[in-house]
Formats: C-alpha cells, sequence, structure tokens
C-alpha cells in the first residue's frame, strides 16, 4: 500500500473510532510492520504541524488517537460540551500524584502517607475517570488497588507514566523525618482565593469525615 493511502486510511480509523487505537489494530488493518506504521505516523504528525491543522495525533500507551489540539479548548467546549469541566483540588492532586507514582497502591496505604481520609477525593477521581480500580492487593481483607487511567495520560499530556518528572531524592533523619536533599529552585505559583477557599473546604470535609 503507498504511503499516501496508508495516512489517508490510518486518519479514516482514527477519526472513525474516536477513541484509542492499538497499533496492533492498525498493524492488522494495513497490513504493516510496527516501524512502517511507526514511520508513517510520525510522518502524518510532522504533515499535520507543517499545515496548522486543528488536529493531532497523540499516543497512549501502545495506541493513537486522533484528537484536537489543545490550544483550541476554550473554542470547542462550549459547543461541544456543557458540563462543567473537571475541577481539580489540590488534594485531589496530591491524591492523583500518589496514584501516578504508585501504581497498584491501596487506599489505606494513600491515607497513610495523607494522614487524613480520602473517601471523597477518591470518588471525584473515579468519576473523573482519571484513576480506576485494577484489582485486590493479596493484603488481609483483600483491599482495592487503584492505578491512573488512560485520560490521567491524556489530561497531562503523557504517552506513559514513563514520562513523569523525577521525584527529588530524600533521606530519613534521627527522628525518622523526610529530609529533601534537591530543592527546587522555581517558586511556586500563587494561588487565588477561590482555589484557596475550596481547599480549605475540601480539608473540613474530610476532617469531618475522619472523625
Amino acid at each position: 500500500m503507498e504511503i499516501e493511502k496508508a495516512k489517508a486510511v490510518i486518519e479514516a480509523i482514527l477519526f472513525a473510532c474516536g477513541r484509542e487505537v492499538e497499533a496492533k489494530e492498525l498493524m492488522a488493518a494495513l497490513e504493516l510492520s510496527e516501524e512502517d506504521l511507526i514511520t508513517i505516523i510520525e510522518s502524518m504528525k510532522q504533515d499535520y504541524e507543517e499545515q496548522n491543522r486543528g488536529i493531532e495525533i497523540i499516543k497512549v500507551q501502545n495506541a493513537f488517537q486522533l484528537t484536537t489540539k489543545k490550544e483550541y479548548y476554550e473554542y470547542i467546549y462550549p459547543i461541544f460540551d456543557k458540563r462543567s469541566k473537571p475541577n481539580l483540588s489540590t488534594a485531589a492532586l496530591e491524591v492523583l500524584s500518589i496514584i501516578a507514582y504508585n501504581p497498584n497502591i491501596t487506599k489505606a496505604e494513600i491515607e497513610s502517607i495523607r494522614g487524613v481520609n480520602c473517601d471523597g477525593t477518591m470518588y471525584k477521581l473515579l468519576e473523573y475517570n482519571l484513576i480506576e480500580n485494577v484489582g485486590k492487593a493479596d493484603l488481609p481483607g483483600r483491599p482495592g488497588m487503584y492505578s491512573v487511567t488512560k485520560d490521567f495520560l491524556k489530561m497531562f499530556g503523557l504517552t506513559s507514566l514513563d514520562e513523569l518528572p523525577e521525584l527529588p531524592r530524600y533521606k530519613l533523619d534521627e527522628n525518622r523525618q523526610i529530609v529533601i536533599d534537591d530543592i527546587l529552585e522555581a517558586p511556586m505559583p500563587e494561588r487565588d482565593d477561590e482555589e484557596k477557599e475550596e481547599e480549605q473546604q475540601e480539608q473540613k470535609e474530610e476532617i469531618k469525615e475522619n472523625e
């Protein structure tokens, strides 16, 4: 199959599916090797970029999806979806970060790290489909284990969890407290009053649930 026709077929498949399409599915449909498929898709990405198209192809783990470019979100969202967009509080981002860096972690382990109950936060992240239950841990009571989803990867522009930034190195002092060796030099951005108020409210709810 000639390259231009293969590009058209791949574009048609990705557009029609509207989801992540596994590389093996595309390889079977076009009878291509993985190396040839990757070469063609990379060429398509370059075409879209050079033509300043409003769409792009993203890779999520070992799958590909045709999506709109992030910079056009503000124009698309009001027309496409009237629901309120996900609003992640600081507490939700903390829990999400813990799960992303510790796949197959249990809720009890998350709460042990944070020191507070996280039922409400976990429910919100499950509702947004940013985390999922991936099975039962081989522990007393067989607690559920959680990992982040493909939606998490897409939301943060990651191909896989291997692209997560490295965490600062740490050690424990004589009091068994964490001592950070690598201090991030960049200052933290100021949070607006609305975000601070929401965080305080969520913390109050978590404390109330934990009583």
